[in-house]
């Protein structure tokens, strides 16, 4: 327990998975017996899948060489911070403001001597130079919240595959039309600290705002002058009704000139408009009425239903046929795994006949219990200087019963990041021990998984999915468009991550020191 607590203590940032998961408890084990099973490990194509409502959106191009061209909009409804806002007469719009915060790396973060900052942005993937275009358009899709076709008594979904529908609802010209076309025909995501000075009118002290980075986009100041400002007071008075008049946003992406793009994955909850503007106030002193002019503002939240909206193109060849003829028999060589509405591998294990059976009747006791995934490095290296991004984490659950294997629910342990923790289950990357080190495997432990099973003989022997995923605390799954033969749903945590990295499988025509397989410690009974 003391070298647990000191390991969790020095596991820290995101992006520094390491070995620490194959070596929590070890790899020397002595006087331990082994027996390894064979696995039969094949592809399974996710296709669209339900993804409103994530904890982080992707926005812009990522292009991965292995996998193809990932394009992420976004849509989002919008809501007032307070219904019925009061406003006086002569008003003037001075500014409408989009803002989006960006993650950053807070053990990277400079604090310079002038008290201005230094940072570096997380969850960037995609080559440089890094411009998109970005369009910012008013929404025209009503986004329910209940289905109708279920009585309205089931949330609305949305999907992937969705995007010809906002775009087809847009409504007129984009909104972030600014001259500077860093906010939109040359947008990029910028890791510049935002620094405002304003002066106290009476003190006449000036005072220095810092912001960390973010999207902060100027937006058409006399569309809010008619949309908001000058709307009908009846239409703010409620959010029903602001939802309707007013459907919110479309984020839309395309490619500016040659660039490669960048996609970011963003938390749009936080995500708000803010609208400055002047009117005028009249105060009487006597018979005397003084017009003076006073600073207002409106703040409309990206609250409501969202949807991330994605697009596959350019599709690798390996990718496509992997996913399509998957070899369930024998299993396949590659496991392709894809975020979004990329792909999956689904595992068998004890497949020999009568192999289950034989092992429940020598009456081990089950030590550890491992799988370990090598990675194809050869097919996940950069080529011709695109670098490939590889997914910080794997997660393994009980596709038959969509639900986290016991090993997953009896690991109490957590890093210093939420995203880090379930150190003993596993599933982060292991990489070379260089500065840049490619990943080399993910090794899962199912220890209890395999004890129960093998224990019970009246245990389910059941089929286990394999993905990518975002957040190792979020289990929940969101529902494929098109249900396949093996599943309706895949974990949500894996439609958020839009990274993708390839694996061996447990095909006999793979190398051995390379071939998935189930290990198993254990020691006999006297």
């Amino acid at each position: 327990m003391l070298v647990l607590a000191s390991i969790i203590l020095l596991y820290s940032c995101d992006k520094d998975y390491n070995a620490i998961g194959s070596d929590l408890i070890g790899d020397n084990h002595f006087d331990f017996s082994t027996y390894t099973s064979n696995v039969i490990a094949y592809n399974q194509k996710i296709g669209a899948v339900q993804s409103n409502d994530l904890a982080v959106n992707g926005l812009g191009i990522y292009t991965n060489p292995a996998f193809g061209t990932t394009t992420a909009n976004f849509a989002t409804q919008l809501s007032l911070s307070s219904l019925s806002p009061e406003i006086g007469s002569n008003p003037q719009i001075e500014s409408v403001v989009l803002t989006v915060p960006y993650f950053t790396d807070a053990t990277k973060t400079v604090t310079n001597a002038d008290g201005s900052h230094v940072y570096e942005l997380d969850s960037i993937y995609g080559g440089s130079p890094a411009e998109i275009k970005l369009s910012v358009y008013e929404s025209g899709y009503f986004m329910r919240d209940l289905d109708p076709a279920t009585g309205f008594k089931e949330a609305q979904k949305y999907y992937t595959n969705q995007n010809v529908n906002f775009d087809n609802a847009k409504v007129g010209n984009r909104l972030n039309d600014d001259v500077n076309v860093a906010q939109n025909d040359g947008f990029f995501f910028s890791a510049a600290e935002y620094s405002e000075k304003t002066i106290d009118e009476k003190t006449k002290v000036e005072t220095t705002t810092r912001t960390a980075p973010g999207m902060r986009l100027s937006l058409n100041k006399s569309f809010f002058d008619s949309k908001i400002i000058h709307a009908p007071s009846v239409k703010l008075a409620t959010a029903d009704v602001f939802k309707d008049y007013f459907r919110g946003l479309y984020f839309k992406v395309e490619k500016s000139g040659g660039n490669s793009g960048n996609l970011a994955l963003l938390n749009f909850k936080l995500g708000k408009i803010t609208i400055k503007y002047k009117e005028d106030l009249s105060t009487t002193v006597g018979t005397v009425v003084t017009v003076t002019r006073v600073d207002k503002s409106i703040i409309l939240n990206m609250a409501g239903n969202s949807v991330s909206l994605l697009e596959q193109t350019n599709t690798n060849a390996l990718f496509t046929n992997a996913t399509t003829n998957a070899n369930t028999i024998d299993g396949d060589e590659n496991l392709f795994l894809k975020g979004g509405e990329g792909s999956m591998a689904i595992l068998n294990l004890f497949s020999t006949p009568g192999e289950l059976t034989t092992l429940r009747s020598k009456g081990w006791l089950i030590n550890e219990a491992n799988l370990v995934f090598h990675i194809d490095t050869e097919k996940m290296k950069d080529i011709g200087g695109v670098k490939v991004f590889e997914p910080n984490r794997i997660y393994l659950y009980d596709l038959t019963n969509s639900r986290p294997v016991v090993d997953y629910f009896n690991d109490g342990t957590t890093g210093k990041n939420p995203k880090n923790g379930k150190l003993i289950y596993g599933g982060m990357i292991n990489k070379e021990t260089s500065t840049n080190g490619r990943g080399l495997n993910y090794k899962i432990r199912i220890t209890n998984q395999i004890r129960n099973l093998l224990k019970n003989a009246d245990s389910t022997n059941v089929k286990f999915g394999l993905v990518v995923t975002e957040d190792i605390n979020m289990v929940t799954s969101n529902y494929l468009k098109t249900p396949n033969s093996f599943t309706s749903q895949v974990p949500k945590a894996s439609v958020m991550n839009p990274l993708g990295t390839i694996l061996y499988g447990g095909k006999s025509s793979v190398p051995v020191d390379k071939r998935l397989k189930l290990e198993i410690f254990y020691t006999k009974p006297n």
